[in-house]
């Protein structure tokens, strides 16, 4: 596995920019107010390790995805454009045509060098792997796409790619990806035909906020508790598969038994972080988590929609409470969280943003988990096959390590199937999360 001090040479054709293969509207799209949230003014990058193909041998991945992008653009032309800032910074698409940045490179390294089972987070040589092209990664005026290509000396192909996150979610990327894979194979159009209908999630008028919504900041306060973490973070991931899942399912009552793998792992480690990070007993913790709202609405978002579309609902507990009591505890929190998701939560959610002029995520000691596990980044497949692992690209890159993890489908080396999670904590603080996990594993 390659190590943080180990290098290889990149060698990168110069960036050149892909515009779509047919005339596509010149026009301006408006985003959601979910979508032009200051919170979602970042990038997002997305890791995908393909191993060799005998049967495409002949083919060269890095010329099969540039034509494929060219295609799939038509469709999704608002990619090849740019944002804008209008009244009040409301954000906007200008479909200018101007294209997606692509780079075709190869590296004197091996699929095998990234992990001998299969590759894994954390992935300390992702600005390699994704380089950061002068003058791209703006939020306004700038690509909104990124992909480099990178073929390795044993046969396979590293497919790695960055994104405005502002023009979609988990499930949005993937459905743009799968769409680029199907046209690469050969298809004339994607599955699955992009919906754009941002005006589904504009705020109501007038705004009309029922929920006190603590996911997000009231107003600046210099007094929040936040907890320090110190600067020399350890990332590192866990797989749970069936063995490991039945093991923490041992310390679920009889009377919530129904409880889902998602809710159990999740309550699990909200409560073995918290003894781990040593908190004030009663500092409050809080735990976050994405809620994908498509179908919590009436009539529920078109099958195609591929933005933003994930309200973050919150639980807390005081550190004593969530430390000291069973794990019923966090799991009823978990649960009761999760199911105050309902049209009238999304709907205010969206009028909160509005009302308060997009305010911050509260990080102050939160926690949060994103599960990609169903949104597809499993399914992307450009010719070569599945890759060894798709999803986020945990790394020197990622956006606030010491806050958020992921849930990714994977499997381990007998082959099951279950779920891989990634978390940052300081060094100290990371040996005590593992012993207290072990214990709950015992």
């Amino acid at each position: 596995m390659l190590q943080p001090n180990n290098t290889f040479v990149v060698r990168r054709q110069a960036p050149e920019l892909i515009t779509p293969a047919e005339p596509t509207h010149r026009e301006l799209k408006l985003l959601s107010d979910i979508d032009d949230q200051d919170e979602l003014r970042c990038q997002v990058r997305s890791i995908h390790f393909f191993p060799r193909n005998p049967e495409m041998e002949d083919k060269n991945p890095a010329t099969v995805i540039r034509e494929a992008l060219a295609r799939v653009l038509v469709f999704y032309y608002p990619f090849a454009g740019r944002l804008k800032e209008g009244s009040g910074r409301k954000l906007m698409v200008d479909c200018t045509a101007e294209g997606a940045l692509f780079i075709e490179a190869e590296a004197d390294v091996t699929l095998d060098e990234f992990g001998e089972s299969r590759p894994h987070p954390p992935f300390p040589c992702l600005g390699e792997l994704l380089y950061d092209v002068p003058g791209s990664s703006g939020i306004l005026d700038s690509p909104l796409l990124l992909i480099q290509v990178t073929r390795l000396l044993c046969g396979g192909f590293i497919f790695a790619s960055r994104m405005n996150h502002t023009m979609c979610d988990g499930q949005g990327a993937a459905q743009f990806l799968i769409a680029l894979g199907e046209i690469a194979q050969g298809a004339s159009q994607p599955s699955i035909l992009p919906v754009w209908q941002r005006e589904l999630l504009f705020a109501r008028d007038p705004p009309c906020v029922k929920f006190i919504h603590p996911e997000y900041k009231e107003k600046t306060n210099p007094k929040d508790s936040h907890m320090k973490m110190d600067d020399q973070m350890t990332p590192k991931t866990f797989f749970f598969g069936p063995s490991e899942v039945s093991a923490l399912r041992r310390s679920v009552p009889d009377d919530i038994k129904n409880c889902t793998t998602y809710e159990v792992l999740t309550a699990s480690i909200w409560r073995c972080r918290t003894i781990a990070l040593e908190p004030n007993p009663e500092q409050e913790m809080r735990f976050m988590f994405a809620v994908n709202a498509r179908a919590k609405l009436n009539p529920p978002i078109p099958v195609g929609y591929y933005g933003n579309c994930v309200v973050h609902p919150c639980a807390s507990s005081t550190a004593q409470d969530l430390s000291n009591k069973p794990l019923a505890h966090a799991l009823q929190l978990v649960r009761k969280a999760k199911s105050s998701v309902s049209e009238e939560f999304v709907r205010s959610t969206i009028d909160v943003l509005v009302i308060r002029g997009r305010p911050s995520y509260n990080y102050d000691s939160t926690y949060a988990i994103s599960n990609l596990t169903r949104v597809g980044f499993d399914e992307i497949d450009f010719g070569w096959g599945k890759a060894t692992y798709g999803g986020p690209a945990f790394g020197e890159l990622a956006y606030r390590p010491d806050v958020f993890s992921y849930y990714v489908s994977s499997t381990n080396s007998k082959g099951e199937s279950g779920i891989m999670i990634s978390l940052s904590l300081p060094n100290s603080t990371m040996e005590k999360f593992i012993k207290e996990l072990n214990k709950m594993l015992m």
